[in-house]
């Protein structure tokens, strides 16, 4: 049986994220998979690799795939807090994350936050794309997680 995209992603991650970042927990879906670090349960904040309907991303019709880090709390204070902190610790992490990673509210849903970037289109059969999601939000965990955790 051929293992889902993201059921690969999350094989991968278990693989490539260090130990010293704390005990991975993940949850996949059918278009996407959810990580975070030390909880039984999925907390408001962690990182993600998902689908998404590309109108948000750009406004044209299609499909995106956006990855990084989540702020999903029910309170905007929150979001914002959590936000910030990040923010305040950019210029660190953005030498390994790059110009692709914005910090902006979350795409179609502007209570919430995020760092992450979205690949527009892509090949959903190719091969490699496992591997691509899973080195990327690797990054992502990696970068942000020791601020995150401040």
């Amino acid at each position: 049986m051929q293992l889902s995209l993201f059921d690969q992603v999350d094989d991968l991650l278990h693989a490539l994220v260090p130990d010293e970042l704390g005990r991975l927990e993940s949850r996949t879906h059918r278009r996407g998979v959810k990580v975070w670090f030390d909880s039984d349960d999925a907390p408001r904040e962690h990182y993600e690799a998902q689908l998404l309907a590309r109108r948000h991303v750009d406004g044209t019709d299609g499909m995106a795939l956006e990855i990084g880090w989540h702020a999903e709390y029910r309170d905007p204070a929150e979001n914002e807090a959590a936000f910030d902190a990040l923010v305040g610790k950019e210029k660190t992490w953005r030498k390994q994350l790059g110009a692709e990673a914005e910090a902006a509210p979350f795409y179609g849903a502007d209570q919430w936050r995020r760092v992450s970037e979205a690949w527009i289109e892509p090949d959903l059969e190719d091969e490699e794309l496992a591997f691509e999601i899973a080195g990327r939000l690797t990054d992502y965990m990696t970068s942000l997680e020791p601020h995150r955790r401040r």
